[in-house]
């Protein structure tokens, strides 16, 4: 497969958007969703993956344009891995996150009233997907582990990056400065995978 130099980056999270072209070789002409005035699809995979695929395909063909997307979102093992794909979803028709994370907190609450002193394991999964028009060209996955912070901490990041603590750190992504955060995060796992088909 001949490199790409046009890649559309299909999503409408302005978080992401910057995250995913920091990462991003310079060569690499890029476009958001926002050049095109593109609405999301519906997505109504299974997984992330699924969902990864649905966004690349979509917005591949409204384009014409290879398109890289990513599907991710917050696994909480002791909430049966929610919010997981639904993970936007959670902070309601905005995908306002403040709301996400006191839904986050209130599930827990009522699995366990005793939750903030425990070790709360969580992790993100990131799955990226590039499709040209109808065609799969790859998908792969990264992941973090983790553990839920007992309140949210930093201004930094996006999502839930404010109530998760990655392994070995002691500050939530919410506090880690964005270089520090791009070589621990998912979607730098996933990239690394990614990096050999650009």
């Amino acid at each position: 497969m001949k490199k790409i130099t046009n890649l559309l980056i299909g999503t409408n999270n302005k978080g992401k958007l910057k995250e995913i072209r920091a990462l991003l070789p310079k060569y690499i002409k890029i476009y958001s969703t926002f050049n095109f005035n593109l609405k999301s699809p519906k997505e109504n995979g299974k997984t992330f993956e699924d969902n990864s695929i649905i966004k690349s395909k979509y917005f591949s063909k409204k384009t014409n344009l290879p398109c890289l997307a990513d599907d991710s979102g917050l696994e909480i093992d002791i909430l049966g891995k929610a919010p997981g794909i639904y993970s936007a979803r959670w902070g309601g028709r905005n995908s306002d996150f403040k709301k996400a994370i006191k839904r986050v907190y209130r599930e827990l609450d009522r699995k366990d009233k005793n939750w903030k002193n425990k070790k709360i394991k969580a992790r993100f999964i990131c799955v990226l997907s590039i499709c040209y028009l109808s065609k799969k060209i790859i998908s792969v996955k990264g992941k973090v582990d983790g553990i839920i912070s007992t309140k949210p901490k930093g201004k930094k990041g996006f999502g839930y990056d404010p109530i998760f603590i990655p392994k070995g750190k002691k500050f939530t992504f919410g506090q880690l400065s964005p270089s520090v955060k791009y070589k621990l995060d998912h979607r730098f796992e996933a990239f690394k995978k990614i990096k050999r088909f650009l």
